[in-house]
């Protein structure tokens, strides 16, 4: 099986998002699945990714993947969800094509999967909405690994996803319901 990720901008994304995501299928049983991220065309922002224009070229270019999901942050826009929900409606075909969007950064996800410092309060971090700034640097820097490729995503993206399970109970309404969709999906084909 086939899975293209479709990042807001994979330049650091991309880090996170692959072994997120390889962890993940492994654990839906599907450990053969090739996960790759949308390098081209390359989205530079949210403009890009929720863009059908845009979209409908990858799905174009890219008729062989079987799974198509598109990640981005929500950025504290609590209609973003109805947006990613008329775009899956556009891309039904052939291809299954799911939308999520982090709560409230893609790095949220990442710090769910990691031991975080004791005097962080998980809550204050899920509701976070410049969670990027506020605690991921910081977690990076406090592991060593800022100064690593892409700011330490590399490092933290490997060590999150060892603890996909954790991921998916902290993140529950957005990461958590992407698995339990992927999972219905799945069972289903």
């Amino acid at each position: 099986m086939n899975v293209m990720i479709i990042p807001e901008d994979p330049t650091k994304d991309h880090y996170l998002l692959l072994p997120l995501f390889e962890r993940l299928f492994a654990r839906l049983r599907q450990p053969r699945t090739k996960v790759i991220i949308c390098l081209n065309p390359r989205m530079r922002g949210i403009n890009d990714a929720l863009d059908t224009g845009r979209l409908r070229e990858i799905v174009t270019r890219y008729a062989m993947i079987d799974y198509f999901i598109l990640c981005v942050d929500r950025d504290g826009n609590k209609n973003r969800r109805s947006r990613l929900n008329e775009i899956e409606q556009i891309f039904t075909g052939k291809s299954v094509f799911i939308a999520e969007n982090a709560w409230e950064e893609i790095e949220t996800w990442t710090l769910a999967g990691l031991d975080l410092p004791a005097d962080w309060a998980w809550s204050a971090v899920r509701s976070e909405i410049s969670v990027k700034e506020r605690y991921f640097e910081q977690q990076a820097r406090l592991m060593g690994v800022a100064n690593g490729p892409g700011g330490g995503r590399k490092e933290m993206g490997i060590r999150a996803a060892r603890r996909i399970q954790a991921i998916r109970q902290k993140c529950p309404e957005d990461f958590g319901e992407l698995a339990k969709r992927l999972r219905v999906l799945l069972a289903a084909a």
